[in-house]
């Protein structure tokens, strides 16, 4: 703890015990690096400065805004929990307040047990443990153990956990992992539970790699440009990789058999690898891109055709 206060990132969350940007910031935080995701944190606090300013937008101002964050799932999701948050409890909602406890949390769309622990903890002082990937590494380290299951570094999780502070000893966790026992170039010379690890004659070795393979999707996409090169754009249904995002035609199975073929864009995802060939035509009119929320792939797409 004496470590966390005088080495603490000075990240904006942290200045707050509002849950209402604690839970932005952690819901953004799941699959963006830090550094990435306090650019999208400020655009959205700014726009959403309460649950209730979110309610009130559009899903398709959400993802807008989030736009080149990715994995816009979340983005959906978030914008479907302020909905229920400010709905009326007699319609199952919660009057526009958050729930308060870890257990509540979990009530929420798209909030599972890490971050409904982290919220409870930082923004109400429940007694809870984290468990996420930085957790996992340390605990992997401390026991040398190479390959510990969920409940077991929740176990060593709840059993380390400094009930007085939870909120502050499980942001201590957490900032340890993600600033001096990190993957590669853990710098265990600084780390203050140096004494008590297991593994520090050899990190590396703990925990050990996860494999994951990677599916192959193949896709075809079909770019139409007006004569002030703005793209025919469509909106995707609420299923899929790209699910309610904006962008030009693409699936598995186009004709394209009347259009000019312009080449193949590679982008890889968590768990698909993306091929995308592409061809051109034109269209009358379309519209301004700027105005709807495209994903990176839609605008690597679209620059691949304008040979940017």
């Amino acid at each position: 703890m004496a470590w966390f206060a005088e080495h603490q990132r000075d990240l904006p969350w942290r200045n707050t015990k509002d849950p209402w940007p604690i839970l932005l910031s952690e819901i953004l935080l799941q699959q963006t690096q830090v550094s990435r995701g306090m650019v999208f944190w400020q655009r959205l606090f700014e726009r959403y400065p309460t649950v209730q300013d979110m309610a009130a937008s559009t899903a398709e101002e959400v993802l807008l805004l989030w736009q080149g964050a990715g994995y816009y799932s979340r983005a959906r999701r978030l914008f479907q929990l302020a909905k229920l948050v400010c709905a009326p409890i007699s319609e199952g909602g919660y009057d526009g307040h958050l729930p308060v406890t870890g257990a509540g949390l979990q009530s929420l769309p798209g909030i599972g047990p890490y971050t409904a622990a982290a919220v409870a903890s930082i923004a109400h002082g429940e007694s809870i443990a984290c468990v996420d990937g930085n957790v996992r590494r340390v605990m992997a380290r401390q026991m040398a153990h190479a390959t510990p299951t969920t409940k077991q570094v929740q176990e060593w999780a709840d059993a380390v956990l400094w009930t007085a502070d939870a909120g502050n000893w499980n942001q201590a966790v957490m900032e340890l992992g993600a600033t001096i026992c990190t993957p590669q170039k853990p710098r265990c010379g600084a780390c203050p539970i140096a004494s008590s690890c297991e593994g520090f004659s050899n990190p590396l070795r703990f925990p050990a790699p996860k494999v994951r393979a990677k599916k192959r999707l193949d896709l075809m996409c079909l770019v139409l440009l007006d004569p002030d090169g703005r793209p025919h754009l469509v909106q995707r249904g609420n299923d899929g990789i790209l699910a309610s995002m904006w962008g030009p035609e693409m699936a598995e199975q186009l004709d394209v058999t009347s259009y000019e073929y312009v080449g193949e864009v590679h982008h890889v995802l968590s768990h698909r690898d993306l091929h995308v060939r592409i061809w051109k035509g034109s269209i009358e009119q379309g519209i301004d891109e700027s105005t709807v929320p495209l994903s990176s792939l839609d605008q690597k797409v679209l620059k691949r055709v304008r040979g940017d």
